[in-house]
């Protein structure tokens, strides 16, 4: 009986109300007796992230604390951080309240020495880091090519670049095996327009670093992937997008829609973070309502 035919026999003979595994529970004398367990069970082990660290930038509003509260929910401890440490600590007092231990440190990701003390804090408090997300972003709208100035163009380099590539290459230095990288881009990155020149090209350089970091890390157990993110309410978006009017337009473009809330992200955050992608590296995952 060849392989494929044998795995559609014994898939066929799992019923519905089985788990989606099979798992064998050893007993004393040495034999093993297999166990289904429950769908929701399966999906519950899966997507939890008991024991784990989750370091989150731009993690004060928006995207950041949205997925920041979300780990929490799902188990995780949590490194609060963006350029203001008293908004970092009003999230870090939500995951608290959650039963969490939670850390805020207030860090500029543009400076390599403020991304090392970041690490070097999360390290010191929770003796590892199994997640990293790098939420912490600007947008600038120039008017023009023209209008691109040498200091927006460094600022926005600096923070969706420069600070993303040393916080990965410093906290892959304390991940163990079965951490996550999630970069958070956009689909700017992928249908630039002239007034995001900066910002679209800042983010297609962190999808490449995206992809060329999973490649290096693979080897030691740790996956790199990046959320590709249409429209979300944020303050970047309200800034972009400054009128009712405006925005209803954008959302009748959207397939599903509406723009997407930020506790949207959160789903797919969770996927990337825990074991549930455990075969998946270095994937650009568009989430964008269906296109806009």
């Amino acid at each position: 009986m060849s392989m494929a035919i044998r795995a559609r026999s014994f898939l066929e003979r799992i019923t519905p109300r089985q788990a989606l595994v099979t798992s064998f529970d050893a007993t004393g004398n040495g034999n093993s007796k297999p166990v289904a367990k429950k769908a929701s069970e399966v999906a519950s082990a899966l997507f939890d992230l008991t024991g784990k660290v989750a370091l989150v930038t731009g993690a004060s509003k928006g995207l950041g604390r949205a997925m920041a509260l979300g780990f929490a929910d799902a188990g995780a401890d949590v490194v609060v951080s963006s350029r203001r440490v008293d908004a970092c600590e009003e999230v870090a007092e939500q995951i608290r309240a959650k039963g969490r231990r939670a850390l805020a440190v207030a860090c500029h990701v543009a400076d390599w020495g403020q991304c090392d003390a970041l690490i070097a804090a999360a390290v010191a408090e929770f003796g590892k880091i199994d997640i990293l997300v790098n939420n912490a972003g600007i947008a600038p709208v120039p008017p023009s090519l023209a209008g691109v100035t040498e200091e927006l163009f460094d600022k926005t380099f600096g923070v969706n670049v420069k600070g993303p590539l040393r916080l990965m290459a410093m906290a892959a230095e304390h991940m163990p095996a079965g951490g996550s990288i999630i970069n958070i881009s956009t689909k700017a990155s992928q249908r630039p327009s002239p007034f995001t020149v900066v910002y679209a090209g800042s983010k297609a350089a962190l999808n490449a670093i995206t992809q060329a970091t999973a490649q290096e890390f693979g080897p030691r157990g740790i996956r790199v992937n990046a959320i590709v993110c249409g429209p979300f309410i944020t303050d970047s978006f309200s800034k972009a997008i400054p009128t009712p009017e405006s925005a209803e337009h954008l959302a009748k473009m959207i397939t599903v829609g509406h723009i997407g809330q930020p506790e949207e992200i959160v789903g797919t955050a969770l996927l990337l973070a825990s074991d549930a992608s455990s075969y998946m590296t270095g994937a650009l995952i568009n989430l964008d309502g269906g296109g806009s």
